[in-house]
C-alpha cells in the first residue's frame, strides 16, 4: 500500500523534475509558465470536474458529494484554529504568511492527480468539491488573513470561477443522467488528462527560480511547513475518522489535505505587500518534503478507511 502511493507520488515527482530541467535549460519562461497555469486552471480544471460527473445519477454519490463540501469546511475551519493556535510570530507580515501558507494547502496541483489516479472518478468527484469549497475559503477568509484587509474580499471570485463553472456544467450532467456523445466526452477526457502533467511542470519551473536550501535556514518556516505536511493532515484524519467518515471520502480529503503549501501563497503576499520571500520559501521546502509526508499520510488514510 505504500509502495502504491509511494510510487504515485514519486510520478509526480519526476515530473517537476522535468519542469525544473526545462526551466534551466531555458524551454519553461516565466511567459510561458503563466499560459501553461492559465491553460491548467481556466480550461482543464472544469474538464476534470466535469468528466468525474459523467455517470447515471446515483443518490449515494450526490449524498456523499454534498458531504464532501460539509467535511471540507469542517476542515478548513479545524486547520484555521490550529494555525491560530501553533503559529505565533511577532513580526505581523510574516505571521500572516505562516498562517496562511500553514492552512491552505496546494489541493489542485498536487492532490487532484494522486486522487484520479489512486482513487479514481470519485476521489476526483470528492476532491474537486475540496477544492470548490477551498476556493470559497481562501478568497473570503484567506486573503483577509494574509492583508489585514476587507477590500481584498471580491464576490466575484467567490462565485464565478472555473471550479463553479465546471461543476454546474457536471451536476446538471449528472443530476439528468445527460447522455454524453463520444465526440463530445474524448475532447473532454484528453483535457482533463492534461491536469496531471501540466501542474507538475509548472512547480518544477518555480522551484527552478528558488534556493531551497536557503528555507533549511529559517526555523519559522520550517515550523509552519511541518505544520502543514504533518501535523494538520493527521489532525483532519483524526476527526474525521472520530465522526465516522470512511471508504473513498476520507482518503480523498486527506489526501487533500496533505499536499504542500499552495502556490497562491506566494501570489497573495506579492499582491498585498506580504512577506514574499517567506512565501517562496516555504513552497519550495514544502513541495520537496511532500515526497515523503504524502506517503505516510494517505497510507494512513488508506488504513483508516477500512476499519
Amino acid at each position: 500500500m505504500l509502495s502504491t502511493v509511494f510510487t504515485q507520488v514519486c510520478v509526480l515527482m519526476i515530473l517537476i523534475t522535468v519542469g525544473f530541467a526545462s526551466a534551466k535549460a531555458g524551454l519553461l519562461t516565466k511567459e510561458g509558465v503563466a499560459c501553461c497555469t492559465d491553460i491548467a486552471l481556466i480550461i482543464s480544471t472544469p474538464c476534470v470536474i466535469i468528466k468525474s460527473l459523467i455517470r447515471e445519477y446515483d443518490k449515494k454519490i450526490m449524498s456523499e458529494l454534498l458531504k464532501a463540501f460539509a467535511l471540507t469546511l469542517l476542515v478548513q475551519v479545524l486547520l484555521i484554529v490550529l494555525s491560530h493556535i501553533f503559529i505565533h510570530s511577532k513580526e505581523e507580515k510574516s505571521r500572516r504568511v505562516l498562517r496562511f501558507g500553514s492552512i491552505f494547502a496546494n489541493c489542485g496541483f498536487m492532490s487532484l492527480p494522486l486522487q484520479e489516479v489512486l482513487l479514481g472518478a470519485d476521489g476526483t468527484l470528492y476532491g474537486s468539491a475540496y477544492i470548490i469549497m477551498f476556493n470559497l475559503v481562501i478568497w473570503s477568509y484567506g486573503i483577509f488573513l494574509i492583508s489585514g484587509d476587507k477590500s481584498y474580499i471580491k464576490p466575484k471570485k467567490l462565485f464565478i470561477n472555473p471550479g463553479i463553472i465546471g461543476l454546474l456544467i457536471g451536476m446538471a450532467i449528472f443530476v439528468f443522467s445527460v447522455p454524453i456523445p463520444k465526440i463530445v466526452y474524448s475532447p473532454i477526457n484528453y483535457l482533463a488528462a492534461i491536469y496531471t502533467p501540466l501542474p507538475m511542470l509548472i512547480i518544477g519551473y518555480h522551484l527552478a527560480q528558488t534556493n531551497v536550501l536557503y528555507a533549511f535556514k529559517d526555523i519559522r518556516c520550517i515550523a509552519a511547513v511541518l505544520l502543514r505536511l504533518f501535523v494538520y493532515p493527521f489532525a483532519a484524519l483524526g476527526l474525521l475518522y472520530v465522526i465516522g467518515v470512511r471508504g473513498t471520502l476520507l482518503v480523498s480529503i486527506v489526501i487533500s489535505v496533505s499536499a504542500p503549501v499552495a502556490a497562491i501563497t506566494t501570489m497573495f503576499s506579492s499582491k498585498t505587500g506580504g512577506d514574499v520571500p517567506l512565501s517562496v520559501d516555504m513552497v519550495s521546502l514544502s513541495t520537496v518534503l511532500s515526497l515523503v509526508s504524502m506517503p505516510l499520510v494517505i497510507t494512513a488514510a488508506e488504513r483508516l478507511a477500512k476499519i
